[in-house]
């Protein structure tokens, strides 16, 4: 077994899931504690363990490496979603078969945090940074009280470790979760021809909503074209024989770097205003776009390619905070959230020459 593969089995059997079905979740701060030493081991000035609520108010934590004064970081999550039905075997016992080492958490992205302590036991650092950090499966609480945190002031570059299958991502599409709720009397359905339908009403601004998303297939730059727009629920109804009370629309949509968020809210909001004007919109999850090209050079070495990825990461927060980012890591994002997940060994050992590179080979920003 090799040295990444070693270190990335002890870390999958930490679980670190977000909270499932059942009501188990994962310990994030147990795994910084376990972190803790293996940094220190390999030289750094400081290491810092924060805490912070995660989305689903459950304690969430991060652990920050520094050698000198961080310009360039390198970043991947501890958080891993929960175990998905159809494991073969216990998601957090690794096992290895063929060329496979298989495990939550494995591609998703704990093998990025083995292959960066690999990386760091033969290359002596200069003013930058390790950040590993929780909840980045649900809301990114934990980064966002990072980014607030004395440690990112200095931030300039920042690699953020995802399964990119060996591409460096340069750009990606935003998440916007949207809600409508609409409230009515509620009554016997007896007396339905002559009061508010809520589910009615909404089930129309659906459609409306498909329709956008329809018309807007070919908006956005190459290989970003559309919305992704998707009625997700309509939720309240009780009973046959009741007219329900209530009524909520979800939907989301994944809007591509230069989209026109004012535009869109407008034209929302005159659809349901519309339908009818006791339509209350609100928005659940907005995760900006993400796009920058600062950071190619960096990793071009060793890339298969370097493009837009299809789905989100946590770079286009750092964007926002004016940080430049570029996404690479190991693993195919094609086994994140699967079942059986599992990262090719000989990915593992790629990922290790990568972040060679970027934590010695060129020095940090200045």
């Amino acid at each position: 077994m090799s040295r990444a593969a070693e270190i990335l089995a002890e870390l999958v059997a930490i679980p670190t899931h977000q909270a499932g079905p059942d009501g188990s979740s994962g310990d994030e701060r147990r795994i910084c504690d376990h972190l803790a030493p293996l940094l220190r081991a390999r030289g750094a000035d400081e290491v810092t363990i924060g805490e912070a609520p995660r989305t689903d108010g459950r304690p969430g934590a991060y652990i920050f490496a520094r050698w000198g004064t961080p310009r360039r970081v390198i970043n991947a999550h501890i958080d891993t979603v929960p175990a998905n039905a159809g494991w073969s075997r216990d998601p957090w016992t690794p096992h290895i078969t063929g060329d496979r080492l298989f495990g939550l958490g494995s591609a998703d992205t704990k093998g990025a945090i083995a292959a960066t302590l690999v990386a760091l036991e033969t290359v002596k650092p200069r003013d930058v940074g390790v950040l590993f950090s929780g909840d980045e499966e649900a809301g990114s609480c934990v980064m966002h009280a990072f980014l607030q945190a004395a440690a990112a002031r200095e931030l300039r570059q920042v690699i953020v470790c995802e399964p990119t299958a060996r591409r460096a991502g340069i750009a990606h599409r935003g998440v916007i979760s949207q809600l409508a709720k609409l409230e009515g009397q509620g009554g016997h359905s007896s007396k339905a021809d002559f009061m508010p339908k809520p589910l009615v009403e909404l089930a129309k601004l659906a459609v409306a909503l498909d329709e956008i998303g329809r018309a807007r297939l070919h908006d956005g730059p190459a290989g970003m074209t559309g919305l992704c727009l998707n009625i997700a629920a309509l939720h309240g109804g009780v009973a046959f024989n009741v007219i329900p009370q209530r009524g909520e629309l979800e939907w989301s949509l994944r809007p591509y770097p230069g989209f026109d968020r004012d535009g869109w809210n407008r034209e929302i909001a005159a659809r349901a205003a519309a339908i009818d004007p006791k339509i209350a919109i609100s928005v659940a999850i907005d995760h900006a776009p993400f796009q920058c090209n600062a950071l190619v050079d960096l990793v071009r070495p060793f890339t298969q390619s370097i493009g837009a990825l299809d789905f989100w990461t946590e770079a286009a927060l750092y964007a926002e905070h004016g940080i430049d980012a570029i996404v690479i890591g190991p693993g195919d994002i094609a086994q994140a959230h699967a079942a059986d997940e599992f990262v090719m060994l000989d990915d593992l050992e790629w990922a290790v020459e990568v972040y060679r590179g970027v934590l010695g080979g060129a020095g940090a920003p200045s």
